[in-house]
């Protein structure tokens, strides 16, 4: 397959055809019987298969125009598989072979390429699937900033104002692999929307991030996690240091605070990807666990006050001194109080640290929704900071994702 001829046809189609105009070309170049796009939905739950039928009676699943998204509920089975160990999976099934590769850009998993094929897929068609579907990875990227139908395929659930507000304060991917680090952040939204958010972004030598808490629900608690976060945005770009985007981001809740009065409690670290070491200054906000050699304990840190009091007291700064294989966990206190308090976070931590991740966050989420739920009085949010050191090496890649990070398949020895 000519990746050239393929990003040729992709820049000719829509950026509502650009899915379809890889998965034509895959399909041709293998003599294809079926070839689809399953996308990754937004509750990390199930697929979603997105089509567009210009003529003749709809299926069945959510419409919009003529585009229909048909959600596939998590089971078990091989789709699934394919998505959280993150490997190539051959299905025989209804007469051909269905290879499904996953679609993934730096630990991001964006959905599988499902492939039928008439005769048993050779080792070389096996790799060229997979090549494909890395392609598609960022052929997807790059189109979905100049449409809503990925978004919308996604949205299995409706969402409110503030729900919109806040989708919008979120990085692009959750997910995210380097040499040195894994990181991966989850969200699960209470029924009237509490201002959860995190955020992270990757220098040359330091990965930025931050997790925080706006106070109140709804449309308020989103704009004041607005402020929050665009000024946090807004020193960090400019260059400015923890302190200085601390005490801006008080600075900007004082002043702009919708209804006179507002806070946040937040956590915002710098880590130094050459040396392991994290600066932090935590603003009122839940303390940090520590996976370590299959312990887990909370990382001590000095009390400062959250964003939004007290304009002229300056904030503290604390190192983290991480270790590698050291997980790092930062929560919401949504994680910690009401029904979720029954989960034993620590505990459950342990249990999952050979899970990627990305898979974590999932598990997680699914607990705080089976002690809290089915809806919850507070938004729930969690980030985990996997570090494994050697900045600067070769990241072992396959298709988009480390192989040797992802979780083990299901039923798998």
């Amino acid at each position: 397959m000519d990746l050239s001829d393929v990003l040729l046809q992709v820049e000719k189609a829509a950026p509502v055809d650009a899915v379809v105009a890889v998965t034509r070309s895959i399909g041709a170049h293998l003599g294809a019987l079926s070839v689809s796009f399953l996308m990754a939905d937004m509750s990390g739950r199930a697929l979603v298969r997105l089509s567009h039928v210009p003529f003749g009676d709809l299926p069945d699943g959510r419409q919009q125009d003529r585009d229909v998204a048909m959600v596939l509920p998590f089971d078990g089975g091989p789709p699934e598989q394919a998505l959280r160990s993150q490997r190539v999976l051959i299905e025989e099934s209804g007469g051909m072979f269905v290879v499904r590769a996953p679609v993934t850009q730096r630990g991001e998993a964006i959905g599988l390429l499902e492939i039928g094929l008439p005769l048993a897929p050779s080792e070389a068609v096996v790799q060229t699937v997979s090549r494909a579907a890395h392609t598609l990875a960022f052929v997807i990227i790059a189109n979905r900033r100049h449409t809503d139908l990925f978004e919308w395929g996604q949205r299995t659930t409706p969402f409110t104002l503030a729900a919109e507000i806040q989708r919008r304060l979120l990085p692009a991917s959750f997910t995210c692999e380097a040499d040195s680090f894994t990181l991966a952040a989850w969200l699960e939204p209470a029924a009237s929307i509490g201002g959860d958010t995190f955020d992270y972004s990757v220098a040359r030598d330091h990965l930025h991030l931050s997790i925080t808490d706006a106070v109140g629900h709804g449309v308020q608690s989103a704009l004041t996690a607005t402020l929050c976060v665009g000024s946090l945005r807004n020193t960090r770009r400019g260059g400015g240091t923890l302190l200085e985007q601390a005490q801006d981001a008080n600075n900007a809740l004082l002043d702009h605070a919708p209804g006179g009065f507002t806070l946040a409690t937040g956590l915002v670290g710098r880590l130094d990807l050459r040396t392991g070491i994290l600066a932090v200054v935590n603003a009122g906000h839940p303390t940090p666990l520590l996976v370590r050699d299959g312990i887990t304990q909370p990382v001590a840190l000095p009390a400062n006050r959250p964003f939004g009091v007290l304009r002229h007291r300056t904030y503290l700064e604390v190192e983290i001194s991480l270790q590698p294989g050291d997980r790092l966990v930062l929560v919401t206190d949504g994680m910690l109080e009401r029904g979720a308090a029954a989960l034993d976070l620590p505990v459950r931590l342990r249990e999952l640290s050979g899970l990627h991740p990305r898979e974590v966050v999932r598990v997680i989420g699914d607990l705080v929704l089976e002690v809290a739920g089915p809806t919850l009085a507070d938004d729930a949010c969690l980030l985990v900071l996997d570090w494994h050191g050697n900045h600067g090496d070769t990241r072992d890649t396959t298709a988009g994702a480390d192989p040797h990070r992802a979780s083990t398949p299901i039923g798998a020895v």
